[in-house]
């Protein structure tokens, strides 16, 4: 019954959106939308406001990464009308220089949303009253969320005691922590680890 309802409501946006919505899909009892990327104004401002769907709400927007396609990232809306008891789920996609048109004139939530994702994705944004970064500190490099990101990112911060303040510096791993002997377990060490010299004291004690 509830694919049914769901269904109808795929059936009417998909038609009275028919150059902006390139299809929808049901699974696990979720409607998701797919959109054309620079029509997501207007594919939100029907939601929003159109009688059948009145999804007055704006739950959610998050970025998505695939980077072996040519449009690596899908940006995701989620959508809650209270008044017909309904989520939705809108998809378009994106590549890294193409601007997609912000929605924070339909759904004003949606500000610093489109900073996150673009701060942790470098998802770009046009029209957006102020794109900058949210959670990566100022002179942060790259955007921390794409897959191809390193692990240990391009920069690390720390206190420096002579200039009183943290400053930045490329990511470097001590080499002293990367010499591996690789030596069996039984064939012993040629140096003292660390605490076998108590060892060695309470032999002489003894």
């Amino acid at each position: 019954m509830e694919n049914e309802a769901l269904k109808d409501l795929g059936e009417h946006i998909a038609s009275s959106l028919e150059q902006e919505v390139s299809g929808y899909q049901i699974s696990y009892d979720e409607l998701t939308i797919t959109a054309n990327a620079g029509q997501i104004v207007a594919v939100l401002n029907f939601l929003k406001r159109d009688a059948t769907c009145n999804f007055s709400t704006l739950i959610d927007l998050c970025g998505v990464d695939y980077p072996a396609r040519p449009q690596r990232f899908d940006v995701v809306y989620h959508l809650l009308s209270l008044h017909q008891n309904q989520r939705v789920r809108v998809k378009i996609s994106t590549d890294e220089e193409t601007q997609i048109p912000s929605v924070v004139e339909v759904y004003p939530a949606a500000n610093w949303y489109e900073r996150e994702a673009f701060d942790l994705y470098g998802i770009l944004f046009s029209d957006h009253p102020d794109l900058r970064r949210l959670l990566t500190d100022y002179g942060f490099t790259g955007h921390p969320l794409r897959k191809d990101f390193p692990l240990t990112g391009h920069v690390e911060l720390r206190y420096d005691d002579e200039q009183k303040r943290v400053v930045y510096e490329p990511v470097s791993l001590t080499q002293e922590f990367r010499n591996f002997d690789f030596m069996s377990p039984w064939e012993g060490a040629k140096y003292i680890l660390p605490g076998d010299e108590k060892a060695d004291d309470a032999a002489k004690e003894s």
